[in-house]
């Protein structure tokens, strides 16, 4: 009965993830607040910290099948090895490449080394920092206030970068700060990259475009950090010292959730390319202000 709950409850995450991670409301916020009503304690009888172990690498490596639909939706454009594609198109592809590995140059500087030399000098890394109620609500809330402005800021500006093969490596590089600023918890990842294409000059969908191929080394490399910090756990990097099994049903349960990250990721990402031709992102911005309120005040009271 108790694996039943667990796997409804993973259920739930990934339709969270699917959701909150392509739409800029931040998914932290959303799987935060999950976490503190309907929290995963699957392996709890393992180890004393193999609960906060797993969920801290379940919660970003249900983001691999997120990215996938990511890969699937945009495989023309990824993908340089077609033979459909004239030599025009594939050099196209690589320069698409080449420009999200300059876009993720400043955000793996502050999510591997920064996030390492903080760990080392204080004991706990920046999410450790970082990642509660208090910061999480007010990112939300100050980012939900500055898409409501930079909409209304541009709302008769024409957009100067209307297709990905315009962007500039320079411009990619400060899309690439923007996503540095997304270790903040609550930020966004989208969120924080969509906005600062905006304010770059982007359009909205080809913001939102690049902001979704930028996701992929981010999230890839995110969960492999995560994945491979567990295993060191389990492997008896722990308080133990020794090797702990992880029980089969932690590892339907993050297969699960990974693949309904999936399947509503796909959705998620045709409604949002949807929306933004026709409509502004100031509708995030308000619901972000809300849930911020709303995180705030639980936080306060709690």
């Amino acid at each position: 009965m108790n694996f039943i709950i667990e796997l409804i409850k993973a259920l739930f995450l990934g339709i969270i993830e699917g959701i909150t991670e392509w739409l800029p409301v931040s998914s932290t916020g959303h799987i935060i607040l999950f976490d503190e009503f309907f929290p995963l304690t699957v392996g709890a009888h393992i180890h004393p910290d193999f609960v906060g172990e797993f969920v801290e690498m379940f919660e970003v490596v249900i983001q691999m099948g997120a990215i996938m639909a990511v890969v699937v939706l945009f495989w023309d454009k990824l993908w340089p090895f077609s033979k459909q594609k004239s030599l025009e198109e594939k050099r196209g592809v690589w320069q698409t490449w080449f420009k999200v590995c300059v876009a993720s140059v400043p955000a793996a500087i502050v999510g591997i080394v920064l996030d390492k030399v903080i760990e080392e000098l204080t004991g706990k890394d920046i999410d450790g920092w970082l990642y509660n109620g208090v910061v999480v609500s007010l990112m939300l809330i100050i980012y939900g206030v500055l898409f409501i402005i930079i909409e209304r800021f541009n709302a008769k500006k024409e957009a100067k970068v209307t297709d990905i093969s315009q962007i500039s490596y320079v411009q990619a590089f400060l899309l690439g700060v923007f996503q540095m600023m997304a270790i903040i918890p609550g930020t966004s990842r989208s969120g924080a990259t969509i906005l600062g294409a905006m304010l770059i000059g982007f359009s909205r969908t080809c913001g939102a475009e690049f902001s979704f191929f930028m996701g992929i080394p981010a999230m890839v490399g995110g969960s492999l950090i995560k994945a491979l910090g567990f295993f060191d756990f389990v492997g008896g990097d722990n308080s133990l010292g020794v090797a702990l099994n992880v029980p089969l049903e932690a590892w339907v349960i993050l297969a699960v959730s990974t693949v309904i990250a999936f399947a509503v990721s796909m959705i998620s990402i045709k409604f949002l390319m949807n929306f933004v031709k026709k409509h502004s992102f100031a509708p995030f911005g308000v619901y972000r202000i809300v849930l911020g309120a709303i995180v705030l005040i639980y936080f306060m009271l709690k």
